[in-house]
């Protein structure tokens, strides 16, 4: 019987998934303890949002998080974080200073393998970053991201399973250093047929010893399917998480993979017990934390508009803070005309949240008649090439806003040359605030901008979502009236 390996995704992941990345480092490290006492050997600890949100929202340093993660499961445990290429931990692109400095301190702070990927599948995205992470002693894995397309827009290469061969082709004739490759699916769309294709022809490309790793979301409700399709196509490793943050817009949850395998060949190397225990003391230690309904919920409109589980409720919040969630389901809709006309790049962040704001522009105005700035600026090329070319007449309208030219230079040397990023001008920026230049410092101005400096000013807004408030905003409501001229906010509380 052959064993499957797995990496328990709560820790990030499924904090991103569930909670917009918002969970306080004392509230989830005795659960990690837990998780590694039962058995537990590879987890996902940070990256993604949760580098930035710990800044934005917790208040806390995500430095200071690995730090005390690594101290809490010992030095032989794999601590894995997710960066996003030439953009790292943020949304914006970098310079080759930061990005080297973003390698370089989280070996420093503990991390054994960094996932990195590039949504655009641009490979030169993922060249230099690679290389970065090599040399400061991690372990790269790149990473070939995933997404399915709906059947109305009558598209047959990209994203699909020849386009993903495709890839790690074009990765291999770049000899990009990597210790093992993930399959990366952020909406948990992509077809299990493909996800099976995808990695049969991995198997047949890549070095023999090479790690193959799989991840979905369960939002479209294919996360049990298409993890067994990875499987049986010869992946070694899947991504699962743990209740509460488990299923729905997370990973398919650990026990629920544990069933699926019982009466096959294959089986998880676990004490099914054990962690059922784990999962009672995860749900009591996040009780006091909001969980969105659409968390933990199936939505079988997302494969035709790829949504990805890490985004997906962190835009419903959003929405939620602005009164304008009824208009979530039309904006969902709007993003399938998005992709297919922004060139089909990968739905996760930040090229996600490039579609979700131009879907949300498009649905709050006339079509098109207002180009958001990072949908704008990546179909003109300033994030790097999208796998296909971007409607040529959005691409017009967008150059005309944004009085920008497309172009197809390499980002690194756009980025390079730009004087307001890197490590001097955030030096320069630490200098005029005051603030002590150390090299962790440097990399949050960088990659948090103004919330970052905010934080290290301790000036920073606790920003995390508790069922006590929630219950609270739900007991009174908000009204403004006018009496002679003058206006007056009223709140009124219900018993």
């Amino acid at each position: 019987m052959k064993k499957i390996k797995f990496m328990d995704t709560s820790f990030r992941d499924g904090f991103q998934s569930c909670y917009g990345a918002r969970v306080k480092t004392e509230d989830f490290l005795p659960i990690l303890k837990a998780a590694v006492e039962a058995g537990n050997d590879n987890f996902e600890i940070g990256g993604g949002a949760r580098f930035q949100s710990l800044y934005f929202y917790c208040q806390e340093d995500a430095f200071e998080m690995m730090d005390q993660s690594r101290k809490i499961v010992g030095k032989n445990i794999n601590l894995q974080t997710l960066a996003r290429g030439i953009n790292v931990v943020g949304l914006e692109s970098q310079s080759r200073d930061i990005i080297n400095l973003h390698a370089k301190l989280f070996k420093k702070h503990g991390i054994t393998t960094i996932r990195n990927f590039d949504a655009l599948m641009d490979i030169r995205n993922l060249s230099f970053s690679g290389e970065c992470i090599t040399n400061a002693g991690l372990k790269h894995q790149i990473t070939i991201t995933l997404m399915g397309l709906p059947p109305s827009l009558n598209e047959n290469y990209y994203h699909s399973a020849n386009y993903y061969t495709d890839k790690i082709k074009e990765i291999l004739n770049a000899n990009i250093p990597f210790d093992s490759l993930a399959f990366k699916d952020a909406s948990g769309t992509t077809p299990p047929s493909i996800v099976y294709d995808s990695i049969k022809n991995a198997r047949k490309l890549l070095p023999k010893d090479t790690k193959i790793q799989f991840h979905t979301h369960d939002t479209a409700g294919m996360g049990v399917a298409c993890n067994l399709a990875a499987i049986e196509a010869g992946a070694d490793m899947i991504d699962l998480a743990m209740a509460p943050v488990s299923g729905g817009t997370s990973q398919v949850d650990i026990l629920t993979m544990w069933q699926r395998l019982r009466g096959t060949k294959y089986t998880l190397d676990i004490d099914e017990e054990k962690i059922l225990e784990v999962e009672k003391l995860f749900i009591e230690k996040m009780e006091k934390y909001y969980l969105p309904p659409e968390a933990n919920t199936v939505n079988p409109i997302i494969p035709f508009s790829p949504m990805p589980g890490g985004a997906l409720t962190a835009n419903t919040q959003m929405m939620r803070d602005n009164n304008s969630l009824k208009l979530f389901d039309k904006v969902i809709e709007n993003m399938r005309e998005v992709v297919a006309k922004g060139g089909f790049g990968t739905s996760v962040t930040p090229v996600s949240q490039f579609y979700f704001q131009q879907a949300l522009t498009n649905t709050v105005q006339d079509k098109w008649s207002k180009i958001s700035e990072n949908y704008g600026k990546m179909i003109l090329g300033y994030f790097g090439k999208t796998p296909t070319d971007p409607d040529p007449k959005i691409v017009e309208i967008a150059s005309d806003q944004l009085k920008l030219e497309p172009t197809k230079e390499d980002i690194h040397d756009l980025n390079d040359d730009n004087p307001k990023i890197g490590i001097n001008y955030n030096k320069q920026l630490l200098k005029e605030k005051n603030i002590k230049i150390t090299d962790e410092n440097i990399f949050i101005s960088a990659t948090c901008g103004a919330k970052g400096i905010a934080f290290l000013e301790g000036k920073g807004e606790l920003g995390i979502r508790f069922n006590e408030d929630i219950n609270q905003s739900l007991n009174s409501s908000d009204y403004h009236v006018s009496v002679n001229g003058k206006d007056y906010g009223i709140t009124i509380h219900s018993k």
